[in-house]
């Protein structure tokens, strides 16, 4: 991130998760549009960036959140917002307008969205968080339909975070960051879930962030504590690990518009860094 947007002052974000440091930025959420724009939210600070495919970075958005998760819209037109504070919100790619789309469940407060992604038939499954973990296995993972009705999957997630489906979206990938596992639900033809299980397990600090899944059902899986994606096959085996060349705090990726390139946020330095993936390939190279 350029120096001249960084804010490097304490706010309510630091104060609950950095305790109390001054942060400049807490970068993730990395989402492109139609155009090859890369998006980023600044979480501790409210605002979504908006990186060029020249480069550039502009502010296109702030307001009183704390962003975290972007997913594009079937829509092309906007960007759905997973924030902590004010639920799930959309944000219009033309004016940078953000607005409520889900503030409440039932007149009660979600306990901190995290992230989310679309099906191809509209549905939007997005993770809500809180400070849930192994002491409070409470978190939740909802299925929003596109005609408004909302479905609880999962009530009993220690710290539910980045999500991804399988290519054929029969299975519903979770990351589970305080039991430093991938959670997998099968989506059943009713719309219910059964016979969740551990997909695959790390160690760290931290755990599994944003997740991302390839045209050939590979998964990958950011730590946010190991400063790794860790790439894993449809049968759960890791077969390769992209090592940050930054800071250890990567927390979430998303595939580049060639289909080969994966943008990551590091969000200890506010870096973006990029690696070359295929399903083919054994060594990644980063740059």
């Amino acid at each position: 991130m350029p120096a001249e947007l960084r804010r490097p002052v304490a706010t309510e974000w630091s104060r609950a998760n950095k305790r109390g440091l001054p942060v400049d930025c807490f970068l993730e959420g990395p989402c492109f549009d139609a155009a090859g724009n890369l998006h980023v939210t600044d979480i501790p600070h409210g605002r979504i960036l908006r990186i060029s495919p020249e480069g550039r970075w502009t502010q296109l958005a702030e307001y009183d959140g704390e962003p975290n998760g972007l997913a594009l819209h079937p829509d092309g037109a906007r960007l759905y917002v997973a924030d902590y504070k004010q639920g799930i919100l959309a944000l219009d790619i033309a004016t940078g307008q953000v607005a409520p789309v889900l503030a409440r469940r039932n007149s009660e407060r979600f306990k901190g969205p995290n992230d989310l992604v679309f099906a191809r038939n509209g549905d939007l499954y997005f993770t809500d968080q809180g400070q849930t973990g192994l002491h409070d296995p409470t978190g939740r993972v909802y299925r929003l339909r596109p005609g408004g009705q909302l479905d609880c999957l999962l009530a009993n997630g220690p710290s539910p975070n980045g999500l991804a489906l399988s290519p054929e979206e029969e299975v519903l990938f979770v990351a589970m960051t305080r039991d430093n596992a991938v959670w997998r639900l099968p989506l059943l033809p009713d719309g219910s879930t059964a016979k969740v299980g551990r997909f695959a397990s790390f160690h760290g600090t931290s755990g599994p962030d944003g997740m991302a899944m390839d045209a050939a059902g590979n998964l990958l899986v950011a730590h946010a504590s190991l400063g790794s994606v860790f790439v894993l096959s449809p049968q759960g085996e890791p077969i390769a690990r992209i090592r940050s060349c930054r800071g250890a705090t990567t927390t979430n990726l998303a595939f580049g518009p060639d289909g080969r390139t994966v943008f990551v946020t590091e969000s200890e330095t506010g870096a973006v860094l990029a690696a070359t993936w295929s399903p083919r390939e054994q060594a990644p190279r980063a740059v």
